[in-house]
């Protein structure tokens, strides 16, 4: 009698704009959950983008995103079940530790944020990609959700929540056809919910990101 190999771990990537409702959606979901934003760049890299024609940093660009230690952890915890995570403060722009994500060899975990779609093809290349998912909702709602929850927390100051909501707010469509481009399926909480239980069944993706 012969025994089958367990499956391999998978992520999917979850992603849309900020105050989409990701994190909810993820923890909703009682899977794994990696947190992309973890990876931003601290607040003295000399390569963070800034805004045109501002002195504010982009935080919505993918250039103020550490890619490529992103992809090395969601490699890492497909291949062994954990990982070390940087420890990010919003509020300060910094790395204040590390911790040690520990998903048991589950065969799926989320791999959630605004730059998820941004290492779908990577993923995919590596074999590692169970789906890639946007989240999609009306942009006025994105804007009072992501406010509330800015403010909430204390992330920055009330002039730069502001300024950043509106210019959000007003390319929140081009925003979702980025992601889609980049190889994500754009969809509500409820379609979002269904992707993330096929994927746990093991019905994978068939598109392939751009």
């Amino acid at each position: 009698m012969s025994s089958s190999s367990p499956s391999p771990t998978r992520v999917v990537l979850l992603t849309g704009p900020s105050g989409s409702g990701k994190s909810s959606l993820a923890a909703r979901s009682g899977l794994p959950v990696l947190r992309l934003d973890d990876f931003y760049k601290e607040a003295d890299d000399p390569t963070l983008p800034l805004v045109e024609g501002s002195s504010d940093i982009d935080w919505d660009s993918p250039l103020s995103w550490d890619a490529d230690t992103a992809v090395a952890a969601i490699a890492e915890l497909c291949a062994s079940g954990r990982t070390d995570v940087p420890v990010y403060d919003i509020a300060t722009s910094s790395r204040t530790g590390w911790d040690t994500l520990d998903i048991a060899r589950t065969p799926l975990f989320i791999a959630e944020g605004i730059f998820a779609a941004d290492v779908a093809a990577r993923c995919q290349e590596l074999g590692l990609l169970a789906d890639a998912i946007c989240l999609r909702g009306r942009p006025s709602t994105t804007f009072r959700r992501r406010l509330a929850r800015d403010l909430r927390e204390g992330r920055k100051s009330v002039p730069f929540l502001l300024r950043r909501g509106l210019r959000l707010m007003r390319a929140e469509r081009g925003i979702v056809a980025r992601h889609v481009a980049l190889g994500a399926h754009a969809c509500a909480r409820d379609e979002a919910l269904g992707r993330l239980a096929a994927a746990a069944a093991g019905r994978h993706r068939t598109t392939t990101p751009a």
